[in-house]
């Protein structure tokens, strides 16, 4: 063993990580798939505000002038139905069904009072946000059917 390889430390071993820990890292806004959003939605020359208090469920990206609000979901936190994201927790599932439960009712009752006020709501889902193609295209259907 060369002079150069001793004085190079060993690597340092991470404990794998807890529930609790993995948990703290998962961010609730500014995600990946959100900003994909934003940035295609800004691309096509639409101007919108994020995160609007205003509105029923704080819509990710939103335009109140022209009632319209986009929601960008994650497969799993909201139970995307028929999506591979979207797993059931097997651990502690007396927790996990009862709370994505109350997510998917919560969404609906937002969707609804959204659309009471006179809004278009689109819904992306996380995996959509994969295929940039898919995801221009959703975009520019939407946005067309709204200046309509």
């Amino acid at each position: 063993m060369s002079a150069r390889q001793a004085k190079i430390k060993k690597r340092k071993v991470r404990e794998p990580l807890t529930r609790s820990q993995i948990m703290a890292r998962i961010k609730s806004s500014n995600t990946a798939p959100e900003m994909k959003v934003r940035k295609l939605v800004h691309r096509l020359g639409i101007r919108f505000r994020i995160n609007n208090n205003d509105l029923p469920g704080k819509p990710d990206l939103a335009n109140k002038r022209k009632a319209w609000a986009i929601f960008v979901h994650g497969c799993f936190w909201h139970s995307h139905a028929g999506c591979r994201l979207a797993s059931k927790p097997k651990t502690n599932t007396a927790y996990w069904q009862p709370k994505l439960q109350r997510n998917k009712e919560r969404d609906a009752a937002n969707v609804e009072a959204l659309n009471h006020l006179g809004f278009r709501v689109l819904v992306i889902w996380e995996c959509t946000t994969k295929d940039v193609a898919t995801l221009t295209r959703e975009l520019n259907t939407f946005f067309v059917l709204i200046s309509a």
